[in-house]
């Protein structure tokens, strides 16, 4: 089906589709060229959803940087937006409703979906949301074409008081819900959060939900200021002599019961695991690189028993939890969003948001 064949009669507040839109492509290693592409065209149990908002990841940030996947790619997977157009058989959406879509969804029938390990799930990996060219989110566009597995399972629709910025977090909170939860974090343990950007944040406020005692590390004073004004117990800098024994003195001196790592560096491995206590757990938010090795010392794991986990993207069955702590607001999602770009700023949002400067945090994208 196209977009001339009867899905797209003018209806209130939604506009007609153009033929074309413009597109942040990425066009190899390092470069993102602004250029107009067709809009996807949407086929049987598909929607069309026109980005107001799409955050930027450091996912994202990763691929453009070292080149990980071909070009070219459409990227941006933090979406949210208006749906403009239906395919046939679609009966959840109509046009005008206000959505936010994930861009994986697993089957939750096979090995790994049993086990709760979504991201492991071959269909997971298959992405169900696209700009065009091979599917890669497709956010940072002006238009994304939903398949059936997405529509079906991966949108949320976003009550009218909740702006699409703030919309856009539902996947990020998810992945962070899943890692507090895998790192076991307890109340009235204490949980040292390395680095306090966006990512950070979220994670040291989903572990004060938790119940335990939070501990924010970053080098730059205006984020350790921003994690104390949401809730940490203590913020520190991690170059500042005495940072280890600060994290020393909260815990009696055994060390933190859970260390999580959000700062993609290899060596904050070796360092989590130095200010974990004994049998603690220390697990690994932004080591997705799949070219970075990580060496530690060995006696950490098989004489102090601490444990080192890892945890990638969101959970299915964490959902509607996500969505309920940005539409309640218990989580104040939108004092993370520093900066705001249109799409012909991308070069920009992109500089900003890998090479963070003060009073900068989440950028997001609006096309």
């Amino acid at each position: 089906m196209t977009h001339s064949q009867g899905v797209l009669a003018t209806a209130i507040n939604v506009p007609a589709v153009p033929a074309s839109m413009h597109a942040a492509v990425y066009r190899g290693k390092g470069r993102v060229v602004l250029e107009e592409v067709p809009v996807p065209e949407i086929s049987n149990g598909e929607v069309l959803i026109r980005v107001a908002a799409c955050g930027i990841c450091g996912t994202d940030l990763k691929k453009i940087e070292h080149g990980f996947v071909p070009p070219p790619q459409i990227f941006g997977h933090e979406v949210a937006g208006t749906v403009v157009a239906v395919g046939p058989g679609v009966v959840r959406w109509k046009r005008g409703d206000r959505v936010m879509s994930f861009h994986h969804v697993p089957c939750e029938a096979c090995f790994y979906c049993a086990r709760r390990l979504y991201s492991q799930c071959p269909g997971y990996k298959k992405v169900g949301l696209t700009a065009g060219f091979d599917p890669n989110g497709g956010g940072f566009a002006q238009y994304v074409r939903a398949m059936p597995w997405v529509v079906e399972r991966g949108m949320v629709a976003i009550p009218e008081d909740i702006s699409f910025e703030e919309a856009t977090f539902i996947e990020p909170v998810n992945t962070c819900i899943k890692a507090v939860e895998k790192a076991r974090v307890a109340a009235d343990e204490t949980v040292l959060v390395m680095g306090q950007g966006p990512i950070g944040l979220l994670l040291m406020m989903i572990s004060k939900m938790a119940g335990a005692f939070v501990v924010g590390s970053d080098p730059m004073p205006e984020r350790r200021m921003k994690s104390l004004s949401l809730g940490a117990d203590l913020a520190l800098d991690p170059r500042e002599h005495g940072f280890s024994a600060a994290v020393s003195a909260c815990t009696g001196g055994r060390g933190a019961d859970a260390v999580l790592v959000a700062v993609p560096i290899p060596t904050a491995l070796s360092d989590g695991l130095a200010l974990a206590r004994p049998g603690g757990r220390v697990l690994l938010f932004a080591q997705n690189d799949p070219k970075m090795l990580i060496g530690f010392p060995a006696a950490a794991v098989g004489v102090e028993e601490k444990e080192i986990l890892g945890s990638y993207s969101a959970v299915v069955d964490r959902q509607d939890e996500s969505a309920h702590l940005i539409f309640s607001r218990r989580l104040p999602v939108r004092e993370l969003i520093s900066h705001r770009f249109p799409l012909r700023e991308m070069d920009r949002a992109l500089e900003l948001a890998a090479h963070p400067a003060e009073g900068s945090l989440k950028v997001v994208v609006q096309p």
